[in-house]
C-alpha cells in the first residue's frame, strides 16, 4: 500500500478550478517529484495534500487513512511534515527557537535531543550560528533551516516545496545531496521542483502537470529521454 494515495483531486481558488483531477501515489521510501511550469498547480498539489486547501472533490489518503476529517497540524503528529515554498522561518527566533518549534508535538525528551543533532550533523551551519536569529540567515541557511525545522517533527513523509528557489547553484547542488541523505536514512520525500533536471537526477519517479492536470508520469529515467520533457523543462532541443 502506498504511503500516499491522492485520488481525483479537484481544488479551487474560489471559482477558478486550480486541480483538476489529480492522482497520483508515493511509495514508502521513494523521492517522487512534481514538475511543470509556473501556475501549473504544483504548489496547490501540496496544499491539498497538507489540508491547508480542503478538495471539492477526491480524497487524499496517508498510510489508507483517508486525510478529510484532519486539519493540517493533525497531519503532523500522523507523520506528514512540509518545508513550504519561501522558508516561513520565524524570523525574530533563534535557529535553535525555530529547530524546537518544529518538534512542537513530541514529548521524548531524548528523542528530540537526537534529531536535533541529526540536523546538525547534515547541516552543520546551523550548529554554528544556533544563537543566531532566523531573520539574518542568508536565504541558503534559511532553507536549511526550514529543511531542519520540518525534520523536526520525525515525519515518515516529507512534502517539500521549491527548496532550490533563489539559491546560488552551488548551494543547490548541497541542498539536493542533503535531500538524498535524507531519503537515505529511512524519510519518504515527495518534491516540487522548479529546477527539473535536478529533481530528476535524484528522484525515482516523477509527475508533469500543466494547467492542473497531469499530463505524463514515468520513471525519473523515462522522463529525462522524453522530447516533449527535454524540450519544456530541461532546456533541450
Amino acid at each position: 500500500m502506498p504511503i500516499l494515495e491522492v485520488e481525483n483531486i479537484h481544488s479551487y481558488y474560489g471559482n477558478i478550478h486550480a486541480l483538476k483531477g489529480i492522482s497520483l501515489t508515493v511509495e514508502k521510501g521513494e523521492i517522487v517529484t512534481l514538475i511543470g511550469a509556473n501556475g501549473a498547480g504544483k504548489s496547490t498539489t501540496l496544499r491539498t495534500i497538507s489540508g491547508l486547501m480542503k478538495p471539492r472533490e477526491g480524497h487524499v489518503r496517508f498510510d489508507g487513512e483517508d486525510l478529510a476529517p484532519f486539519k493540517p497540524h493533525d497531519l503532523i503528529f500522523k507523520g506528514m511534515s512540509m518545508v513550504p515554498e519561501g522558508r516561513r522561518i520565524f524570523a525574530r527566533l533563534t535557529v535553535s527557537e525555530n529547530l524546537e518549534m518544529g518538534a512542537y508535538t513530541r514529548k521524548s525528551g531524548p528523542d528530540i535531543a537526537a534529531d536535533l543533532e541529526r540536523v546538525f550533523t547534515l547541516f552543520p551551519r546551523l550548529k554554528e550560528r544556533r544563537k543566531q536569529v532566523g531573520g539574518t540567515l542568508s536565504g541558503g541557511e534559511q532553507q536549511m533551516l526550514a529543511t531542519g525545522r520540518a525534520l523536526m517533527a520525525h515525519p515518515r513523509l516529507l512534502l517539500m516545496d521549491e527548496p532550490s528557489m533563489g539559491l546560488a547553484p552551488v548551494l543547490v547542488e548541497s541542498i539536493f545531496d542533503t535531500i538524498i541523505q535524507i531519503n537515505k536514512e529511512g524519510t519518504t520525500i515527495l518534491l516540487v521542483e522548479q529546477n527539473a533536471l535536478m529533481a530528476l537526477s535524484i528522484a525515482s519517479r516523477g509527475y508533469v502537470l500543466q494547467t492542473g492536470e497531469i499530463v505524463v508520469q514515468d520513471t525519473a529515467e523515462e522522463l529525462k529521454k522524453n522530447k516533449m520533457i527535454q524540450k519544456s523543462y530541461l532546456g533541450m532541443e
